[in-house]
């Protein structure tokens, strides 16, 4: 998994230093910004393969720059938040992140994140191109160009949402737990929580809640998820 590109991103110079050493030594590539603004000019210019993105940063917060990469480009990126702040773990999840790591961290669990979204994401661009389309009453998941229709408009929709939906949508009434969907849209190499789900189905759900009296979205309690299809 040599030279692949990290777009580091963090006001303290300290843990850019530091992070940068560990990463080399991994055979990684670096680049290093300190701010929010020249982390969008960076992943532009540099086409990084992942970006580690602190939260709070001069000029633009990593929020902000997380939804404006977003915008463009659905290469992983990996917040990093201050211990504790669980708000800015989920915000970030719901603004596309793919994983998050809490402040102080060990180096070694960087590197192994790393390594896991990236292993994770290179097994999904390697897979052959298949038909992969599911429709129901007024709703088209489509995973060969990564569309959600409701009622034939598109809705823009984080990939990983994207993934989700389509999964449970792929199995109608099968109910999946959290570490289920854990296990089989986001990889067995993931290293968050269940929190996770819950994150991307409450954002699903205001995409999709009441389109149609055919199909639900549903909450099975104490297990987890399904979408029910109706008669």
């Amino acid at each position: 998994m040599a030279n692949e590109k990290v777009l580091i991103v963090d006001d303290d110079l300290n843990i850019c230093e530091l992070l940068r050493l560990y990463l080399e030594k991994e055979g990684f590539e670096t680049v290093s910004v300190n701010d929010g603004m020249l982390a969008l000019d960076s992943f532009r210019s540099e086409n990084p393969d992942i970006v580690l993105l602190d939260i709070m940063l001069p000029n633009l917060d990593g929020w902000q720059v997380c939804r404006e990469i977003r915008k463009f480009s659905d290469k992983p990126i990996i917040m990093l938040t201050a211990k504790g702040e669980t708000f800015d773990k989920v915000l970030g999840l719901e603004l596309g992140a793919d994983d998050y790591v809490t402040k102080p961290f060990e180096p070694k669990e960087i590197i192994a994140r790393i390594k896991a979204v990236l292993r994770r994401t290179s097994n999904q661009a390697s897979e052959p191109v298949k038909a992969n389309e599911v429709s129901f009453d007024k709703l088209v998941i489509n995973l060969d160009n990564y569309e959600l229709k409701v009622n034939g408009v598109q809705i823009d929709t984080p990939p990983k949402e994207l993934e989700l939906i389509f999964h449970l949508a792929s199995n109608p009434n099968r109910v999946f737990s959290r570490d289920q969907l854990l296990d089989e849209v986001w990889g067995f190499d993931y290293y968050g929580d269940s929190r996770t789900v819950d994150v991307h189905v409450k954002r699903l759900r205001e995409k999709l809640e009441g389109v149609s009296d055919k199909w639900e979205l549903k909450t099975v309690w104490g297990v987890g998820y399904k979408f029910e299809t109706k008669d």
